[in-house]
Order: structure tokens, then sequence, then C-alpha cells
């Protein structure tokens, strides 16, 4: 039996979240019996002790004092899982932390695991140090604690080649140890149809025209690139609306962005705030007429991924990360002024068959390399290595 220890997602089963869903995906598809997965999760409640497809999940309790949270959680998760090892005197495993948040801490732990002949696994995301949304010194800890993490694991997955190429170029004094294993995507179509009660409801209550709309998705911070956006969307001869999925706060950044756009002037611009049910979600991607990308930080991005399975037309931001996933199965567009406007000016005039193509590339893509079966296969392999 090898004993693998998550540390670092919020949890299972997924509401929302990449490694949420990652680690969802990775112990409900699970197909090696000699693997036994146990999973940290967050809760602010009394932390209690659950089966999960097979996993073995126990609940950590934090306090809810804002960033900080979640580096308090990887930590008490840490000693969670020395605790487990050292009372059961369980050897040869592997401890496999998301995201780079405890690296000042992390050789202390690293000695202990390594007593029991446990291997530490680290996946550094994607460039959480630059963030706008962390103030400079947050910014200079995440760098820190980045470095920390590569120098002290054993191993280290990425989900992008481009965060690959950067752990090797940037770390390359410590010779870390790599490799490549994407993030997985959901191929299959949405169960709903229009004539389901949700869809309906939502429509209507969004005033949303379906198959006549232009979507976005994504976290609200300004690394997704809302500003350019909406800019140019308003500047363009589109006459459909921009839907916008996202978990907009009438924070500074909202204020600044409706003082520098506009935005609510023009009746085409809507924020219809988050939609957690993934049937639904996957359904309104599947009657956009195309899905806008503006992602900059980060390494493979769920909702990149979500969106070639499920969207005919995808413009994506041109950045190293986007390109690598999206590849010939979409459109791309850069900061320049007039680049996204001219491209969704030309997505208006684009013939059936020409989307159609476009489509079958972008999905041909996420079946070859996405899957979550694939995805499930690789990490297995390198388990049981």
């Amino acid at each position: 039996m090898k004993d693998v220890f998550i540390v670092g997602s919020k949890g299972i089963p997924a509401n929302y979240g990449g490694f949420e869903t990652f680690v969802d995906n990775l112990v409900t598809r699970k197909k090696d019996k000699k693997i036994k997965y146990h999973v940290a999760c967050m809760t602010f409640k009394k932390a209690k002790r659950y089966e999960y497809n097979g996993a073995d999940c126990q609940q950590i309790t934090v306090p809810n004092i804002g960033g900080a949270r979640a580096i308090v959680y990887d930590l008490k998760a840490l000693s969670w899982a020395l605790k487990i090892i050292k009372q059961n005197n369980i050897k040869n495993g592997i401890v496999y932390i998301l995201a780079c948040r405890v690296g000042p801490l992390l050789h202390y732990y690293v000695k202990e695991f390594h007593k029991y002949g446990f291997k530490i696994w680290v996946n550094p995301d994607g460039h959480e140090w630059k963030r706008e949304k962390w103030s400079f010194p947050v910014r200079k800890y995440w760098k820190f604690s980045e470095k920390l993490m590569i120098k002290n694991s054993d191993f280290i997955i990425c989900d992008s080649k481009t965060i690959e190429k950067y752990i090797q170029r940037e770390y390359s004094k410590y010779n870390p140890k790599t490799t490549f294993i994407a993030y997985g995507a959901d191929i299959i179509q949405s169960f709903l149809t229009k004539k389901d009660k949700s869809v309906k409801e939502w429509y209507e209550k969004n005033k949303v025209i379906l198959d006549s709309y232009f979507l976005i998705v994504g976290r609200f911070v300004p690394e997704n690139n809302f500003e350019i956006m909406i800019r140019e969307f308003m500047n363009s001869n589109i006459e459909e609306d921009l839907i916008i999925v996202t978990n907009v706060e009438k924070n500074k950044f909202y204020e600044n962005l409706k003082r520098k756009t506009h935005f609510e002037k023009d009746p085409r611009i809507k924020f219809v705030g988050t939609v957690y049910d993934q049937q639904l979600l996957k359904f309104i991607r599947e009657h956009a007429m195309a899905y806008v990308h503006g992602h900059s930080v980060g390494g493979t991005n769920p909702s990149l991924l979500e969106a070639l399975a499920s969207t005919k037309l995808n413009l994506l931001y041109d950045i190293g990360f986007n390109r690598e996933v999206g590849r010939d199965g979409a459109f791309y567009w850069s900061e320049s002024k007039g680049s996204l406007g001219n491209l969704l000016n030309l997505t208006i005039s684009l013939h059936e068959k020409e989307i159609m193509d476009k489509n079958s590339v972008s999905k041909k893509i996420i079946l070859d390399s996405y899957s979550w079966e694939k995805i499930v296969d690789e990490y297995e392999l390198y388990i049981e290595l």
C-alpha cells in the first residue's frame, strides 16, 4: 500500500476551485487499489473525519484571519499528516503539497517526513508572487517561500510546461527534479437542456439571450485583465451582451474599473455573479458565441480548459500559459489597443465552418492532452515508482 497525503486544497468533495477539483478527480477516478489517499480539508467549524470515495479525509480547523489562514492551514495539515504517519508507523509514502505557501518552515517537516521514508512533492501552481492583490511585502514573501519550497522538496509536479521551464531556469542551482502533468478537464457535455428549470431561471433572471452572448469566467482580480476585455468590448461593433461570471466585489478594484471604463453605462456589459452549479456553468459555456480569456498569471487554468472543451470559439490573452494549452484551437489577442476589439469584430464575420473547425481542434486538444483519465493515469504511474 502506498500512502499519499495531500495538503493545500480546501477539501473534497469539490465545490469550486482548481486544486479542489483536481483532488476530487484524483480520488474519485483512482484505478490503482494499492494507493491510499489521505486528504486535508479546511474548515472554520469543529473538525471531523470522514471517508470520500475511499479517501481518508480530515478537516483542519483554522481561524478566519484573511490571507494568512492558508499558511496556518498548510502548517496544521502537515502536522496532522506527520502525526498520522508516526502513530501508525507508515513508511515510504508521499506528502503532496499544493502551492508554495510554507517555504520558510518546510525544512523542518522534510526532515521529519524523511525519517519515515516519505518523499515531499510540491505543485508550485502559478506565479502567486505576481498577483496584484498582494502588497509588496506579501509578494516578497511568496517569492521567498517558492524558492524554499523548490529547494527543500524531493519532486516538483508542474501543471504547465511554461511553469516547469520557469522552475528549471529560476532555481537551476538547486537542480530541481521536475515533471509536467497537466490539469484535467471534463469533456462530457452538460446534461441540462434549455427546458430545464435551472437554465430557464438563470437566463431569465440575468436577461441573457441563449446563443447570443460573449462570455468571461474567472476570478475578479486585476491580473485577469478585466479592464482591457471590457474596454475593448465596449469599443467593438458587437451588438450582443458580454456576460461576466465572476465573484464581483464592489471594492477598490471594482470602483477603479468603473471609473476607467464607465462600463455601467453600457447595457451590454453584464456582471452576473458566480455560478457554482457545474452543469449549468457548462451549459452557459456551450451556448456562448465566444469565450474571452484574460488570465495572465498562473499555470494551466481550469476555466480555460473548460472553455476549450465546451465553447465553440475561444479568444485568449497571448501569453505562454495560454498558447501552450490553446495552440491552434483558439485566437489570440494582446494588450495593444484594438487587438481584442478587432478580434471580436472578426468573430461575428466568421463562417460557421471556420467556427466549427476551431471547435474541433480545441476539443481534440482537450481529449488528447487534458482528459482526467489521462491525468490520473500519469499521477498513479509516478506514485507507484
